[in-house]
């Protein structure tokens, strides 16, 4: 069983990355980009926020299983709002695999933190 990631190439490793050190063995997730009218309407919608922000992720409650892989979810990233596309898409999928920076005590970012630089050192 593996993650089957549908995302833009040049994010594809970052993905993958935060997929393993997450602990995530088997489902779908999807990372795409888009623009600021897209994010800020999605962010009005299921944040109650009406401005752009640079991600945002849409867990999929994994207790429904058909047959076939696990839906895991989508993150969806406004390029035009991220410095970092790479953290962007780390940050998303780690969304996707039940970690909140707003309650786990540095948990999650300490765990970013580390994914970005084993990609960012080629290890």
């Amino acid at each position: 069983m593996s993650v089957d990631i549908e995302c833009p190439d040049e994010l594809r490793p970052a993905a993958e990355a935060a997929a393993a050190a997450s602990g995530l063995k088997e489902g779908h997730l999807c990372v795409e980009l888009v623009d600021t009218v897209r994010i800020t309407g999605l962010n009005r919608i299921h944040r109650d926020k009406n401005e752009p922000t640079d991600v945002l992720s849409f867990p999929i409650d994994g207790r429904e299983r058909a047959t076939g892989p696990r839906e895991l979810g989508d993150v969806m990233i406004c390029a035009e709002r991220s410095d970092d596309l790479e953290q962007a898409v780390v940050h998303g999928v780690l969304h996707l695999a039940g970690f909140d920076h707003e309650r786990d005590d540095g948990e999650m970012l300490a765990l970013e933190q580390r994914i970005l630089a084993r990609l960012r050192s080629g290890d």
